[in-house]
């Protein structure tokens, strides 16, 4: 599976909406309108070295959050959006249904 295949199967049809996302998923970023300043965190998870490769995806789309929202909690701030950056040497269908559904519940 491609690139842009794996985002129209499993991300592009997020059933939510907010009037601050002008343009959501597709080509490699987004259209944000926010109403004030933002603060960005971003921090790379890197297999063997901040995770373990038998890892469940709901564990690492957990921890794939909280490191950033922890970021963003020290700077006294509230998340507003999440930029997912992933990088696999292959897509496992099953793993990634399981990893989308479990980010939905954050």
């Amino acid at each position: 599976m491609k690139e842009f295949e794996l985002i129209e199967k499993y991300f592009k049809n997020q059933s939510f909406s907010r009037s601050d996302v002008l343009k959501g998923i597709g080509d490699d970023c987004a259209v944000l309108n926010p109403s004030s300043k933002i603060v960005v965190s971003t921090d790379t998870l890197v297999e063997g070295t901040h995770f373990l490769k038998n890892i469940t995806p709901y564990d690492l789309g957990y921890k794939s959050l909280a490191v950033n929202l922890s970021d963003i909690a020290a700077m006294c701030c509230n998340p507003s959006w999440a930029l997912l950056s992933i990088t696999l040497p292959n897509i496992s269908e099953m793993w990634m249904r399981d990893f989308v559904l479990d980010i939905r519940c954050f």
